[in-house]
Order: structure tokens, then C-alpha cells, then sequence
């Protein structure tokens, strides 16, 4: 038994380290994609964007890892089944959960690594690389510009920028809430913007729009102004304070600390649980994929490698979204983060059982 549970992890070894890599990179290209439009358009040094780039390398293995073990349990498994292996086995009288017990042991040092991971190096990641971010913006405001998304970053002032050519802007929509009255808001089909060098400025021209403008007669009150060119200043001087660390930031003890005090205040707490139970629940993912995809292998009986790894996709993915859904219902309230989180592992247990029962009788 000694040796087949040897030969067992060594054939699993280099199909995990192939397919936790591959994935990595698969998903680092999405995001290198994103990173390379700041150094192209927006004049970020490669330095910054390198240490960026390194920083996303955890948080996506975070995604990969236990993606990476049920692709590699499935991939090896059923080379096995389809070789008639697992039929040798079984001749010789030798139970498969015998060959499931190594893969279990070896899915628990997996899981206290990635608890690890959770807990301490992603929140770690996550928080440098916001940090990164917003020195980015504070260095080089004109970063902090992109087109199609609603721009927060400079004091007191919303920006929705439909199309960006060069420093050349196209539909801008600027909001600038105000204490009391209505949103003043500023409205131009073009503009141009110019950085103020060395300083977390930049100089905004805007042209042919309207402008909601106060009516010193009637407080609270705006009227309508038109203009063919209209100068403003963004500031993001006011920005570079200390960044304040989301949940995905936070680790566990951090998390129950900032519950403990929000709860003092009657403040709602539940996006805080949900994180809390989600980087816990995730930590276990690695053996509840080995598990499933143990059965699933031998029960397909398939060498193609595409239609095995497509079926580790399949599964996965149903996972994660059925993960999220969860955590949506859990920060609405409608669900108990504790029950939230853990629901798709649970799920994917009682799948497990099944498989495993059907498998092995």
C-alpha cells in the first residue's frame, strides 16, 4: 500500500504545480492587460506597476489553488481509470478510500496553507497594492482618469468621463454634492486636462456645456449656465491620508475587532461577517475539491485531458458562483453569514458523499 500511495502523489505533484502555474498566469494576463494601459496612457513607472503586478500574484492564488487541486486530481485520476489502473487496484483487493486517505492528508496541509493565505498574505496584498494605488494618484493624478467608471477620488467631486483620447476627454459629467440644496452638476461634450507639475493637481478645461450655478437670490437654489469654455482644478491633495483598510484587508482578528465595535454602536456588521466566515470557508475549499473530484475521475473514465480539465472548470465555477450568490444574500441579511459562507462547501460535501458512494458500490 506503501507504494501505490507513493506512486499516487507523485503522478498528482506535477500536474498540480503544471495547473496551479498555469492558471496563475492565465488570470495575471487579464490584469497585465489593465496594467499595461497605465504605463502605455498614463505614465506610470514600471517600477510601481511591477510591484503591483507581484502583489496580485497571492490574491489570485487565493482563486487558483483550489482550482489547481481538483483539475490535478481529476486530470491524474482519470488517466488512471482510463488505463485501467484503478481496475488493477481493485482486483488486487484494495478499498479506492485507501487511495483517497493519502490525497485527504495531503488536501488538510494544503488547506492550513491557504488558511495562512487568507488570514495574513492576502490581506497583506491586498492592502499594499491599495496603497500603491492611491501613491499612483497622488504621484500622477492623470492616472486616476478612466473612462467609464464614476471617478471619487478628488475632494468633493464625482467625474463620469465617457471616452478618454490622449488628454483629450469626451462627455464629461462632473458632480459636486453640496451640504445644502441640490448636486451641482457640470456638463461638457469635450475637455482637456493638464497635469500641474509637482502637484496632486490637475487643470481641467472644459468645453461646450452647462453649468448648475448657485442663485445667490434663492438659497438653495441653482440656475442654468451655458458656456462655451469653462476652467476647473481637481484636487487630490486632501486624498493623501493614510488609507483605511477594507475587509479584504483586515484579518481575522482584525475583522472580530471591528465587529466588536460596530456592534457597540448598533452599526450592521454584515459585510464584516461575511468576510470573516468567506476567508475561513475558502480555506477549505482545497479538500472539499479533492473529495469531489476524486469520484467524478474515476467515474468518467476519460484520458482526454481537455474534456477533464473542462469538467474541473464546470465544477469550480459552479462553486464560486453559488460562493458569491451566497455572500450577496449574507451582506443583504437575508442569510446568516455563517450558514451563507459555508453553504457552498456544505453542498459540495453532500456532492462529494454521493459520488464517493456511487464510486466506491
Amino acid at each position: 500500500m506503501r507504494i501505490i500511495r507513493s506512486y499516487v502523489l507523485k503522478e498528482l505533484f506535477v500536474p498540480f504545480l503544471l495547473s496551479l502555474l498555469v492558471l496563475t498566469c492565465v488570470f495575471l494576463l487579464g490584469n497585465l492587460i489593465q496594467l499595461t494601459n497605465l504605463v502605455v496612457n498614463k505614465g506610470i513607472k514600471l517600477s510601481v506597476i511591477g510591484q503591483i503586478f507581484l502583489l496580485y500574484i497571492p490574491v489570485l492564488i487565493g482563486y487558483t489553488l483550489p482550482l489547481a487541486c481538483l483539475v490535478s486530481v481529476i486530470l491524474t485520476f482519470s488517466r488512471f481509470s482510463a488505463d485501467n489502473e484503478i481496475l488493477a487496484i481493485r482486483a488486487n483487493g484494495i478499498h479506492l478510500l485507501k487511495l483517497l486517505s493519502p490525497l485527504v492528508i495531503v488536501s488538510f496541509i494544503i488547506c492550513l496553507f491557504s488558511f495562512l493565505l487568507n488570514d495574513r498574505i492576502i490581506p497583506y496584498a491586498h492592502y499594499e497594492q491599495r496603497k500603491l494605488l492611491k501613491n499612483m494618484g497622488i504621484n500622477n493624478p492623470a492616472a486616476l482618469l478612466d473612462a467609464g467608471i464614476f471617478i471619487k477620488s478628488f475632494d468633493n467631486r464625482i467625474l463620469f468621463i465617457h471616452k478618454i483620447d490622449g488628454n483629450k476627454l469626451y462627455n464629461i459629467t462632473i458632480y459636486e454634492p453640496q451640504e445644502k440644496g441640490p448636486t451641482r452638476t457640470i456638463i461638457a461634450k469635450r475637455g482637456e486636462f493638464t497635469p500641474v507639475p509637482g502637484e496632486s493637481q490637475i487643470k481641467l478645461k472644459l468645453m461646450d456645456g452647462t453649468s448648475d450655478e448657485p442663485d445667490l437670490e434663492k438659497g438653495g437654489a441653482f440656475y442654468k449656465l451655458n458656456f462655451d469654455q469653462f476652467f476647473l482644478t481637481l484636487d487630490f491633495s486632501k486624498k493623501a491620508e493614510k488609507v483605511e483598510k477594507k475587509p479584504k484587508s483586515m484579518t481575522l482578528k482584525e475583522l472580530t475587532s471591528e465587529i466588536g465595535k460596530m456592534e457597540v454602536l448598533f452599526i450592521d456588521t454584515a459585510r464584516l461577517k461575511s468576510e470573516y466566515h468567506r476567508k475561513i470557508s475558502w480555506s477549505f475549499a482545497p479538500f472539499f475539491f479533492v473529495i469531489l473530484g476524486f469520484p467524478l475521475a474515476v467515474i468518467t473514465h476519460r484520458r482526454e485531458k481537455s474534456a477533464n480539465v473542462v469538467l474541473a472548470m464546470i465544477c469550480a465555477a459552479t462553486y464560486y458562483i453559488v460562493s458569491i450568490g451566497c455572500e450577496a444574500l449574507s451582506i443583504q441579511n437575508v442569510v446568516p453569514a455563517a450558514f451563507a459562507m459555508w453553504f457552498p462547501n456544505i453542498l459540495a460535501f453532500i456532492t462529494a458523499l454521493y459520488f464517493n458512494y456511487k464510486c466506491v458500490y
